[in-house]
């Protein structure tokens, strides 16, 4: 019987499941895997080794978001699921978010693991690319790859999108192909061209082959990916066919924003609640006071200079009322959204940047209730969803 085919996403993992972007697509693939009939899967991707992205969170303490960083005892270049996490960690981690369930290993896998049981129960399933078990038999493929000069269609396919416009988060004229990565150690190091693979090491794609490999260890036939993920995607076009792989169907990752309790606003709206413009919300009805300033000219007879002080007191009061008809827009937009429109604001773009990139993941998979009532929107194809905290 051929095993059913798999709606896969992933993220590197990083601590409290951040950013909370992570759930979002989780979410996604298990709403697609139930319409298709196939099976969702998280790619844990946990032998990327971009330290700094795993450990900076942001945590809310006293009613005030903040920045946090973790320190991992490890060397550079250890992938993130070598990287430990102790009691000191979890301490460290219960403290910004509350108590925490504990981690299934002594590593920032098991610690990932843990905190993902609620998508677990709900049928989504974890994997690890670097279980030996399902990495040693494929290692002969990664070899004969190597032989195949990926490297060459990878920098024909960029220049082609450049010359299209395209965006190119990932350039691999620049970054690595392929890297070595130790089994024991978790090291994990660049591979040129014409370096052997030292004994005991397993071949490890860098982020432009990682798709083939996807497919290569899963049935996949769907990706839930995001914006960025998708124009790296486009580097592999002309490679599915050379390594004889067929090409998963691209699905975009919805955007989740979770309102505060009380709040109403809809996705018309979100661009000016992030930019503050209160006006483009909802308009004060009535006069405003910078209307009722009236200008005039200084008397010629004063000396010049009195008559430029004048014109600068007129420009000041000009931009005080300003300020005051900016209070009374978002007076009105206040009445319309809810509550105040700028606690709104820093609820859903956090640091200036949309929530679901800043917060972590933790505080959607606490709460059962959220988890259900963003996985029945994802039901329809809503780029956007909005909902209320539970």
């Amino acid at each position: 019987m051929s095993p059913r085919p798999v709606v896969a996403t992933g993220q590197q993992i990083g601590a409290g499941w951040s950013p909370a972007l992570s759930v979002a697509k989780a979410l996604a693939a298990l709403a697609e895997a139930r319409r298709s009939g196939g099976e969702a899967v998280y790619w844990l991707a946990d032998e990327d080794h971009d330290r700094a992205e795993v450990a900076n969170v942001a945590a809310r303490v006293e009613d005030r978001l903040i920045r946090h960083r973790f320190r991992f005892d490890a060397g550079p270049g250890t992938a993130t699921g070598w990287l430990p996490w102790t009691p000191v960690h979890q301490a460290e981690a219960s403290a910004l978010w509350g108590s925490l369930p504990e981690p299934q290993e002594p590593t920032l896998r098991g610690h990932i693991l843990a905190l993902g049981q609620p998508l677990w129960e709900r049928g989504l399933r974890p994997f690890s690319p670097t279980d030996p078990t399902v990495r040693e038999p494929i290692q002969t493929e990664l070899e004969r790859w190597r032989t195949m000069e990926l490297e060459t269609l990878l920098a024909k396919q960029a220049e082609a999108l450049v010359g299209q416009g395209m965006p190119l988060p990932l350039d691999p004229r620049i970054q690595a192909a392929w890297f070595s990565l130790d089994p024991r150690t978790g090291q994990r190091q660049r591979l040129e061209s014409d370096t052997p693979l030292s004994a005991g090491c397993w071949l490890s794609p860098g982020a432009a082959l990682r798709p083939l490999m996807q497919s290569l260890m899963l049935p996949v036939a769907a990706v839930v990916l995001g914006p960025s993920e998708r124009a790296y995607w486009r580097l592999c076009e002309p490679l599915w066919e050379r390594v004889g792989l067929p090409v998963p169907k691209i699905l975009p990752r919805p955007s989740v924003f979770v309102l505060p309790r009380g709040f109403q606003v809809s996705t018309d709206q979100l661009e000016a609640v992030r930019l503050g413009a209160w006006d483009r919300v909802a308009a004060w009805p009535g006069p405003l006071p910078s209307v009722r300033f009236q200008s005039v000219n200084p008397d010629p007879a004063w000396p010049e200079s009195l008559q430029n002080r004048f014109r600068k007191e007129q420009g000041r009061s000009r931009e005080r009322l300003t300020k005051l008809d900016r209070r009374l827009h978002r007076e009105a937009a206040a009445r319309l959204l809810g509550g105040d429109p700028e606690y709104l604001r820093q609820t859903l773009f956090p640091f200036g940047a949309p929530q679901e990139r800043v917060i972590p993941g933790v505080s959607w998979l606490r709460s059962g209730t959220l988890l259900d009532a963003i996985l029945k929107r994802m039901e329809s194809t809503d780029p956007v969803i909005l909902l209320e905290e539970s």
